[in-house]
């Protein structure tokens, strides 16, 4: 309207960080570019639970089957409609979930710097058949208990392997 010249082609994306916003992306996906999905507020909104709150935050898990759901949900309609994924939040920073995460179809994952290393260590450890595996298993548990336990396990046992 100005006659601002910009990028005509520059990319929209959109931020996935509600249940409502994930359940609706195959919607959103002939809207945008791409996906990143904001994981703390994703879970927080999810489970309800404000992580801030010591009453209440021992409940907060990124492991909890209700989100992983919602994960793969999103990840299936990036992959349908063909439009990239990414994953942000400190669910992409913890080792024990770098696996699920490109199990599901998350290759790109956004983190503080410190992480990574660790986070570029495990992911040379492992295949991606082998992930998707672990993603398959992990959906099938029923708390997020069971799951961290599995994950945890599966990392341990790439690890022993290692050495």
């Amino acid at each position: 309207e100005e006659g601002i010249h910009f990028d005509e082609n520059i990319q929209v994306g959109m931020m996935v960080e509600t249940p409502a916003a994930a359940l609706m992306t195959d919607e959103f996906a002939h809207e945008v570019d791409f996906f990143s999905i904001g994981t703390n507020d994703l879970i927080q909104y999810t489970l309800a639970v404000d992580r801030g709150n010591e009453e209440v935050a021992s409940l907060y898990s990124p492991a909890h089957p209700a989100v992983l759901t919602l994960l793969r949900q999103v990840a299936q309609s990036a992959r349908r409609a063909k439009i990239d994924l990414s994953l942000c939040g400190e669910m992409a920073s913890d080792p024990d979930y770098t696996a699920l995460l490109l199990g599901l179809g998350f290759t790109t994952l956004s983190m503080a710097a410190p992480m990574i290393p660790e986070i570029k260590r495990v992911i040379r450890a492992l295949k991606m058949e082998h992930c998707r595996q672990i993603a398959r298993k992990a959906m099938s548990f029923d708390t997020d208990k069971q799951i961290i336990s599995y994950l945890r396990t599966e990392m341990q046992s790439i690890f022993s392997d290692d050495s």
